[in-house]
């Protein structure tokens, strides 16, 4: 068995252990704003624990702030999954959690969105860690303000993109047409010239005495 071998199989316990013992990192992602009428959206809303390990006491509040700036507890989550509370009857049976079961993602969907949803959604995430000498506590308020289109806006990019492609191809066009005309043109030319040669060599042979 070559050095390389027998290295490669002394390191593969260590490594089946890393791959065992690893876990996913908490990324706090910025929500989607911008949605369509009729279709479903998500309100990211992540609050990641600093030692992923504790376990804590969470509760899940969100809120829908009004244009008259009135605050509208719209969803509950408490301590068990099966038991998530929509406490508005204008969201009733189009709200659904999407978080983890760690309560570390702690979003929601909003289904068969209307332009009526456009407003600030608030997510507020209260924490209890119990240790053996004493109690504390974290929170997150994060505001979402959601805008609801009627169809979807047409991207920029995309739109200059494909302009630029049909005039490419209608450049690209018009240079082969020139160049098939140009073509054709030196063509008949050198025909012509190939004639006029051999009637000219026709006309010097009659021409010549006997």
């Amino acid at each position: 068995m070559t050095p390389q071998m027998t290295l490669i199989l002394q390191s593969l316990p260590l490594l089946i252990f890393m791959a065992q013992t690893s876990r996913q990192v908490c990324v706090e992602l910025v929500s989607d704003t911008e949605s369509v009428e009729g279709g479903a959206m998500k309100l990211t809303c992540i609050f990641c624990k600093k030692r992923e390990e504790l376990v804590a006491e969470t509760q899940v509040d969100w809120y829908y702030l009004t244009p008259d700036m009135e605050k509208i507890h719209i969803f509950h989550f408490p301590e068990q999954p099966n038991e998530c509370y929509q406490l508005n009857d204008r969201w009733r049976g189009r709200l659904a959690w999407n978080g983890s079961s760690d309560l570390q993602d702690v979003s929601i969907i909003i289904s068969n969105i209307t332009l009526n949803d456009t407003g600030t959604y608030t997510c507020t995430v209260f924490r209890r860690f119990h240790f053996s000498l004493y109690t504390t506590t974290s929170s997150l308020e994060k505001n979402i303000t959601l805008v609801v289109m009627k169809k979807a806006g047409e991207d920029v990019t995309a739109v200059y993109s494909e302009i630029m492609m049909y005039v490419l191809l209608a450049f690209l066009s018009s240079w082969l047409l020139l160049a098939m005309v140009y073509c054709y043109r030196k063509i008949a030319r050198a025909e012509a010239r190939k004639k006029d040669n051999v009637c000219s060599s026709k006309n010097s042979s009659l021409a010549r005495p006997e």
